[in-house]
């Protein structure tokens, strides 16, 4: 009986020893990985940061992690202190390196419904009714798909008669950057649920709040394209589609009557 019970507390005790060596030597896996590696201590995002935090508060939501050089980012951020009183341009993520390019001016930060436009790029701002803007979901920063209609007539120069008309659409551009998503009296464009909640629920209150029902897309574009859009915003139509950096870019042309049922 006693033999057994010695057998029993021995047992426990090995196994108790190689628990703790197990968790032991998963904890310094990391250390061994990078023992032959040259690694610089930077800081990474541990929980999800939002738009707009300041450094004082971000200190809650980073930690200092030894990352190998060969993955280091460019503008990586090693010391709080350098980054003063910036705050958070965009939402980060769990496992990203705190950057300084994520970091604007407290005075500059647009807000939810704006981003800061690529360097080089213009800003245009088309208003479309809500089924030419994905039911109205688009927000910034997604990417657009451009679609542009164009009805082409010839008149008779002598009589002013329309005497041939064609019309086509086409994807003219992809992944277009949208800086901003407002109604058309320039509030910015949330979902019906956030709408209810800043309203009361009153159908006055979302009506003065959303303008006349249209929408304010301002994509970024260069120059050369810029006019395009403008061209097509004045005489033709556009819609946009929600293209995601992951969707398949393709086009077959310019589709009119003649080939819409090919």
């Amino acid at each position: 009986m006693k033999t057994r019970l010695l057998g029993g507390i021995a047992a426990v005790l090995v196994a108790m020893i190689g628990t703790v060596m197990l968790v032991m030597y998963v904890q310094n896996a990391d250390k061994r990985a990078l023992a032959d590696t040259e690694t610089q201590s930077v800081y990474v995002v541990e929980k999800p940061v939002a738009a707009g935090t300041t450094t004082e508060k971000l200190a809650a939501f980073v930690t200092k992690r030894e990352v190998p050089k060969l993955a280091l980012a460019s503008d990586t951020v090693s010391s709080l202190d350098d980054l003063g009183d910036k705050v958070t341009a965009v939402p980060l993520v769990a496992g990203e390196q705190l950057l300084f390019s994520r970091m604007v001016d407290a005075d500059s930060l647009l807000g939810p419904s704006r981003i800061q436009v690529p360097e080089g790029m213009q800003e245009i701002t088309l208003k479309l009714p809500i089924e030419r803007v994905v039911g109205g979901v688009l927000k910034a920063g997604d990417t657009v798909g451009v679609f542009v209609s164009l009805d082409d007539a010839t008149t008779n120069a002598a009589t002013g008669d329309v005497v041939s008309k064609s019309s086509g659409t086409q994807l003219t551009f992809h992944k277009v950057l949208v800086t901003a998503s407002q109604f058309s009296n320039g509030t910015a464009a949330k979902s019906d649920s956030a709408d209810s909640a800043s309203t009361g629920g009153s159908t006055t209150a979302k009506k003065e709040a959303t303008g006349d029902g249209t929408y304010l897309i301002t994509l970024a574009r260069n120059s050369a394209d810029a006019e395009r859009i403008i061209f097509a915003a004045e005489f033709g139509n556009i819609y946009l589609s929600k293209e995601p950096g992951n969707a398949v870019e393709g086009t077959t042309g310019v589709v009119d009557k003649t080939r819409l049922f090919r």
